[in-house]
This record gives structure tokens, C-alpha cells and sequence, in this order.
């Protein structure tokens, strides 16, 4: 049942990849194979260090969990299909990327936000009580 359901976009794929390769030569596509996939396994081995920094956005507070499982979602999905070869699976992986690149850039944004509304050296203030222990309380005795 699931091959039904991916059987159209397996076509659409091949059809685009033929009509991309009569354009630009078999050369050309077999290049755009290899790169794509270099890609795709280079971005996907440096999964951990973006999972990380979205990890990171979201335990600082600039991020929430949904944003964090989306965007590290999008950036794993748009890695393994840079490395599946074929022009839709490239479109599909490269905008899969973009949208995690957007939601990250919206972590920074949030943070510089966040850093913006504090003055100069109020982040090294302590709060604190003084409690004064002078003879004046303990005169009554």
C-alpha cells in the first residue's frame, strides 16, 4: 500500500531526472549525482552538531520543543534526501533545509531580542537581602 502512494512521485522523479539530464548532458547529471550526495552525507555527519544547536536555542529559551523537533527534523529529512539522487528529492532536500534555516535564524532573531533588553552590566547584578543584625532589635531583653 505505501508503494501506491510513492509509485507517483517515483515516477515524477524519474521523469524530471530524465528531462534534466537531456538538458544538461550526462556528464553534467552524473556531477549533480555525486555533489548532491556529498552533500547530503557531509550535512547529515554534522547532524549532531546542528541538533545541538537547536537543542541548545531551546534550553536558552529562544526556541520551543515543536520548533526544536521541526527544525531538527527538516535539517535530517533535507540531508538524506540531498543524498537520494534525483532532481525532486534535491528540491524536496534543499527546501527542507531552507525551512530549518529559517526556523534556526528565528532562534537568533529571538535571541538577540532577548540580549537587546538588557542594559550594559545588569546581567552581573546579584539580587540580595541585608539583613541588619545591630543591638537595636535586641534591646528589649
Amino acid at each position: 500500500m505505501p508503494f501506491l502512494l510513492l509509485a507517483p512521485l517515483f515516477f515524477l522523479e524519474l521523469y524530471l531526472s530524465l528531462k534534466v539530464g537531456e538538458q544538461i548532458g550526462f556528464w553534467l547529471s552524473a556531477l549533480w549525482i555525486v555533489a548532491s550526495a556529498m552533500v547530503g552525507v557531509v550535512l547529515l555527519q554534522r547532524t549532531p552538531y546542528t541538533v545541538a544547536g537547536h537543542m541548545r536555542d531551546m534550553m536558552e529559551g529562544r526556541s520551543d520543543p515543536r520548533r526544536f523537533h521541526d527544525a531538527s527534523a527538516a535539517y535530517m529529512v533535507g540531508a538524506l534526501l540531498l543524498i537520494v539522487p534525483g532532481v525532486l528529492s534535491d528540491l524536496m532536500g534543499v527546501l527542507s533545509l531552507l525551512y530549518s534555516f529559517y526556523l534556526r535564524s528565528r532562534a537568533t532573531m529571538n535571541r538577540s531580542k532577548v540580549h537587546s533588553t538588557y542594559h550594559e552590566g545588569e546581567e552581573d547584578v546579584i539580587d540580595v537581602e541585608v539583613v541588619d543584625s545591630s543591638d537595636d532589635h535586641h534591646g528589649d531583653r
